[in-house]
């Protein structure tokens, strides 16, 4: 089985995933200190055997980035089964058919966002294109002042799931040592006064 983790954005989600991209089972959880990844990894896999580990890495949460890859790259290691990365944003772009504008949370009311042909970067609400529906996960409060700002969000309903999107990312994510996994980070951090 291939297990999927993305604990990057708003929300935390594991999928569990046959070898031919089939979803055996996913859960989606409010992201935070009261997720716990490795009791809802143990819960979700059961006594499947591992064969490969995918994880999101980013952008996002800098802690949420660490903990979902530290614990991948661990299991990956553990079970000395392969790692692949997967790109948040682009997981979140795979779940509609259609052209989409993907985001994810990136704090102080600001998104992460891929709109079709572009390169990921880092906005506020007003600077999103109004042309496409909105994908991702944010918190009630960012999703509320994209409303506001006058975007709109493809119904839940018309998207394929989590593992669906992850299966179809899969067919063509690297495989990738584990020395060399890296996080992607948009923010610059600073320490002005």
């Amino acid at each position: 089985m291939i297990v999927v983790v993305d604990t990057s954005s708003a929300r935390s989600a594991l999928a569990l995933l046959s070898p031919d991209g089939t979803v055996v089972a996913e859960e989606i959880h409010e992201s935070g200190r009261d997720f716990d990844l490795p009791g809802r990894f143990r819960a979700l896999a059961g006594d499947q055997t591992v064969t490969k580990v995918a994880v999101a890495v980013g952008p996002g949460s800098f802690t949420g980035l660490r903990v979902g890859v530290s614990f991948s790259l661990g299991l990956a290691i553990g079970l000395r089964v392969p790692i692949v990365t997967l790109r948040t944003l682009h997981i979140q772009a795979a779940r509609s058919d259609d052209a989409v504008v993907a985001v994810a949370e990136a704090g102080r009311g600001r998104v992460y966002l891929l709109a079709p042909g572009a390169a990921p970067r880092l906005a506020e609400p007003a600077d999103l294109p109004r042309d496409l529906p909105i994908v991702g996960w944010l918190r009630p409060t960012t999703e509320s002042a994209l409303r506001a700002a006058g975007l709109h969000f493809q119904p839940d309903s018309e998207l394929r799931t989590f593992g669906n999107a992850a299966s179809l990312m899969l067919e063509s994510a690297p495989e990738v040592a584990y020395g060399s996994l890296k996080l992607e980070y948009m923010q610059v951090f600073s320490a002005r006064a």
